[in-house]
């Protein structure tokens, strides 16, 4: 079975609670390779790859995010695999 990749941008209070260390965790936990990093407007970009059904339930995590974070909206769509990336990290650019 081939590899699902997703473009996600998550909107609300995202950026100072610890969105990225816990999706990180999660995204590990499943298995997915990726990235995740924070954004100028003050939403969290990430891109996450792998099995379909983690990916799906990477997704439906974002919807609630950390524990401080108020998820408003979470925006996906599909994206080409990137066969150099072998684990999940956070950017801080």
């Amino acid at each position: 079975m081939g590899v699902t990749a997703k473009h996600i941008i998550i909107k609300g209070k995202v950026q100072g609670v610890f969105f990225r260390k816990y999706a990180k965790q999660k995204a590990t936990e499943l298995g997915l390779s990726g990235w995740v990093k924070n954004i100028i407007s003050g939403d969290v970009e990430m891109f996450a790859q792998g099995n379909k059904e983690a990916v799906i339930e990477l997704l439906e995590w974002c919807r609630q995010g950390s524990p401080a974070a108020n998820v408003e909206k979470v925006e996906s769509r599909d994206a080409a695999a990137d066969t150099n990336l072998s684990n999940f990290s956070v950017h801080y650019d």
